[in-house]
């Protein structure tokens, strides 16, 4: 009925506008549906169960929650590597969100050769493919052990306490892997930055506002979505980058004789259940006091 009214030309804007937008995402859905929906479910059947791969197919033994249980309470690489996971997130965020913020304004501003320099800092974003930041990282190339290493930096560390120690510790020796994944963030930044009106800032001046505090009370609050979404998306590019050790483990248990691929499964979705939750807090933290702003 409403694609006949469609094309008879009798429908509405809105509705022709909607029914173009759900034209647009319909491919997607599909491919979610078929590439990542269907795979999350089998992958949730497995982790339910005991997974014997044979020469006539696989067999699959209920065994309830026991996968879960021997992940969280009898392993304790994985336990330990999922909390280094979120701790190292947790301070890679920050790093990434204030860096990329930075860049961001500069190019904002009217210099030569702009262009140009836009190019540079998206750069790693072309070339940090899987194999290629693979190796630069076995190069030595995205990260600085000489700092970590060095006598001031040594005693410093030692002086602090023990749950501070490995987060500083991780951001000195891989400060530059960690800005390695600022490119779209700068990128999201800057189209950030030309949304908002200009004409704001000229009425704060005219009130005798200063650019400090200009930054602080229209740029920041402005951009709180834009920061939210590059929160969201270097929460989940840090997720799932290659060399992510949570991942590598999990990948080395699979074809294990004992557990394998129902193992696996579970510590994927534990994996994945951590995530959803740092994403939470995270965003519940960015959103504090928003809205009753």
């Amino acid at each position: 009925m409403n694609v006949q009214k469609l094309l008879r030309g009798e429908m509405k804007h809105r509705t022709r506008e909607a029914l173009h937008g759900y034209a647009f995402v319909f491919i997607w859905i599909v491919g979610f549906l078929v590439f990542t929906l269907a795979p999350m479910v089998e992958t949730l059947r497995y982790s339910m169960n005991e997974v014997t791969v044979t020469a006539t197919g696989i067999v699959m033994d209920f065994r309830e929650w026991q996968n879960y249980t021997r992940a969280l309470f009898t392993d304790p690489n994985f336990v330990e590597l999922l909390i280094e996971y979120v701790i190292k997130t947790l301070v890679s965020v920050p790093v990434v969100l204030i860096f990329s913020m930075i860049i961001a304004l500069l190019l904002n501003l009217r210099f030569k050769l702009r262009g140009v320099f836009r190019t540079i800092f998206f750069l790693p974003v072309v070339i940090t493919s899987g194999p290629v930041i693979k190796e630069l990282a076995a190069q030595g190339a995205a990260s600085a052990p000489q700092v970590a290493s060095s006598a001031a930096v040594m005693q410093f560390l030692q002086g602090l306490p023990t749950y501070l120690r490995n987060p500083v510790e991780y951001l000195l020796t891989s400060f530059i892997l960690i800005l390695w994944f600022s490119g779209v963030q700068i990128l999201i930044y800057l189209a950030g930055f030309q949304k908002i009106d200009h004409s704001i800032y000229e009425a704060a001046a005219i009130d005798g506002a200063s650019a400090w505090e200009s930054f602080w009370k229209i740029t920041l609050p402005a951009l709180t979505p834009t920061t939210i979404v590059n929160a969201v998306y270097t929460i989940i590019t840090l997720s799932h980058f290659s060399e992510n050790e949570v991942i590598r483990y999990i990948y080395s248990r699979t074809y294990d004789v004992q557990g394998g691929i129902g193992y696996a499964s579970a510590m994927s979705y534990i994996f994945f259940l951590a995530l959803v939750l740092l994403l939470a807090v995270v965003y519940g933290g960015l959103t504090f006091g928003t809205k009753e702003r």
